[in-house]
């Protein structure tokens, strides 16, 4: 099966979300990231914020997220906690994204699981800790005395979220077909990369 949507997760600090958005200037196509979360906040009518706050307390138990993929009738949605319904939604949505648009670029959000069957090409983005807190402090504007914690808390959400509501390990390489140091070779490069590989999946020049 052709690769023709590529799905980014990445560590706090790696720079996925900026080479997502290289990738998809390079490709001509859309990068989808915080859009997700505008999309699912319009669909629930809850705040953006309501919606992060939600993924950030994931349940530990796999109970519920082991039928997300395949039970979505209301009358299941009505006893989920809110952190599986909004997980649902969003699921949904990106599964539309999915049947509506050729190619695109995905950044987080599970998207190398909800997408499985599409035909992903699955990139996994890290960095050294200490160019990782360097971006957080220079370009996000995260206090420096606080950078390391603040980069261990929010690798520590996008880890249970994924394996919460996938029931595999965020970290586990082999579920990537590439895996990329960002720190090392820099944003620029590592689009180029992505590009160029994703191209050759596919058979493009």
């Amino acid at each position: 099966m052709k690769k023709r949507i590529i799905t980014i997760e990445r560590q706090y600090g790696s720079g996925g979300s900026v080479i997502g958005k290289l990738v998809a200037e390079k490709l001509n196509i859309q990068c989808y990231n915080r859009q997700i979360l505008e999309m699912t906040a319009q669909k629930c009518g809850l705040s953006m914020e309501s919606i992060e706050n939600a993924e950030e307390n994931v349940p530990t138990s796999f109970l519920y997220s082991l039928l997300l993929a395949s039970n979505t009738t209301k009358a299941y949605e009505d006893n989920l906690p809110l952190s599986d319904k909004i997980f649902i939604m969003e699921s949904d949505i990106i599964r539309n994204l999915a049947k509506q648009e050729e190619s695109f670029v995905l950044v987080g959000r599970c998207g190398n699981y909800i997408l499985e069957n599409e035909g992903c090409f699955r990139v996994f983005i890290y960095g050294n800790k200490e160019e990782r807190i360097k971006r957080a402090v220079e370009q996000y504007g995260v206090d420096s005395k606080k950078a390391e914690s603040f980069l261990r808390k929010i690798d520590k959400r996008r880890e249970t979220f994924y394996n919460t509501n996938s029931g595999r390990l965020w970290q586990d390489k082999e579920q990537y077909e590439l895996c990329l140091n960002s720190s090392e070779l820099g944003d620029e490069l590592c689009a180029e990369i992505i590009v160029e590989t994703f191209r050759k999946f596919n058979g493009l020049k």
